[in-house]
């Protein structure tokens, strides 16, 4: 039997161009990191091949389509092998090509930062998952300076290899922290009990059902858990509004 990808840290690092990250996803690809295993963050990718499937609020989109900081396409083949590529908006950073599995983090509300919530940002969804403040700060301005965020999960023992690569592969403010992003659920969501803490912790019950439906649905269609996550999200936010908690509860009041 092939032996199982054991993900235990998240390594990150800053790159200046787009062709270094995609140089790096091919060289972290080549080392046999899976590719669910791997995120990257950006606003300035230059866009030939088209997105399959935006995550954000139709005037986000149509926003960042105008701007020419997205046009609606990714360019670069292995970017485009990652799972649950969209675009969505991060306060304070704007609209933002995300892949991997930190969209469906950002699109959760890890820490209630994201969706339109005021005050908050990529720093505090960063500082959720573990990292240092003062390193979540510098990777919010450099991604606000159009420069590119990558993380990949990684196993323990291989950390040292990991930190060489992406530092010679050209990337800078290397960070790792000890724990790797929270998944939904361990494939199909059966129950409520199925959910991480993190996704039950800002969903009402009733958000929680909604949530779980929506998963089951993408996850039968794609088995891609990340794609899945990022449609129940989606849904979520379509039919609640989020209260002073963070807690998606409040249905939303149809017109």
């Amino acid at each position: 039997m092939p032996e199982v990808y054991k993900a235990e840290r998240t390594i990150s690092a800053v790159f200046k161009e787009q062709k270094q990250i995609d140089d790096v996803i091919r060289r972290l690809l080549d080392r046999g990191v899976p590719r669910d295993h791997i995120s990257v963050m950006g606003r300035n990718f230059q866009s030939e091949t088209r997105i399959a499937g935006f995550i954000s609020k139709k005037d986000v989109i149509l926003g960042g389509l105008r701007t020419g900081a997205v046009f609606g396409s990714l360019f670069g083949s292995f970017l485009s092998l990652l799972t649950g590529v969209g675009v969505l908006f991060i306060p304070f950073v704007g609209p933002i090509v995300a892949a991997g599995p930190i969209g469906a983090v950002l699109l959760g509300a890890a820490s209630g930062a994201i969706a339109g919530s005021a005050g908050a940002g990529l720093v505090s969804v960063l500082t959720t998952l573990g990292m240092p403040e003062d390193k979540a700060a510098i990777y919010q301005t450099r991604l606000q300076a159009g420069e590119f965020l990558l993380m990949a999960e990684v196993p323990s023992d291989r950390t040292g290899e990991f930190q060489l690569l992406l530092e010679s592969a050209g990337g800078e403010e290397i960070n790792t922290i000890e724990k790797t992003f929270a998944r939904p659920c361990p494939g199909q969501c059966n129950s409520p009990d199925d959910l991480s803490p993190e996704v039950r912790a800002h969903l009402s019950d009733e958000a929680q059902r909604t949530f779980i439906e929506r998963y089951n649905t993408v996850f039968n269609e794609k088995n891609d858990e990340f794609t899945a996550e990022q449609a129940a999200w989606e849904s979520v936010h379509q039919q609640y509004d989020e209260n002073e908690n963070g807690v998606w509860s409040k249905a939303k009041v149809k017109a």
